[in-house]
Formats: C-alpha cells, sequence, structure tokens
C-alpha cells in the first residue's frame, strides 16, 4: 500500500464517524413555548421509524417547526416534562 492510499483511508474512516443514526419523526402539534425567553417550542411528535415506530412522544425543540415537519431524533426513550401553565403578571 502507497502513502496515499492510507491517507485516503483514514480519511474515509474519520468521514463515517461523523454520523449518528437518528429516527425521523413527523410533528403532528405544537403545545407551547418554554424556555426563560420563550425560544423553545414543545411538540407532539410521532416516530416514523425505529423500534419504537408509532410511538408519540413529547419534545422540546430549539428553532423554527411546523406542523407535519419531519424530525431527526437521536434518541427516543426520553420524553419532556409537561409544561405548566402558571404565568407571573
Amino acid at each position: 500500500m502507497t502513502k496515499q492510499n492510507k491517507q485516503s483511508d483514514k480519511k474515509e474512516q474519520k468521514v463515517s464517524s461523523l454520523f449518528t443514526y437518528a429516527t425521523p419523526a413527523v410533528v403532528e402539534e405544537i403545545i407551547g413555548r418554554t424556555g426563560t425567553r420563550g425560544e423553545i417550542i414543545q411538540v407532539r411528535c410521532r416516530l416514523l421509524d425505529g423500534r419504537d415506530k408509532n410511538k408519540i412522544l413529547r419534545r422540546n425543540i430549539k428553532g423554527a417547526v411546523r406542523l407535519k415537519d419531519i424530525i431527526m431524533l437521536r434518541e427516543t426513550e426520553i420524553e419532556a416534562r409537561k409544561l405548566t401553565l402558571t404565568r407571573k403578571g
């Protein structure tokens, strides 16, 4: 093996380790906003693939999201806490 071939093999190994497994889910309901400034959106989503297919989860999402959006979840075990509607003012 030449030196150039060894370097290209190392690059290919690094690239393949950058990606993690994720499960697609579709947003079915927007529950509300949370976070100290309202920057987090809590949604209910249905898993489309994986061992928990069709399971409905409550998740917190940072960024813009709409109904019927597809989101990629790295883990599907933990569910977000319910929002409490106690507001000051």
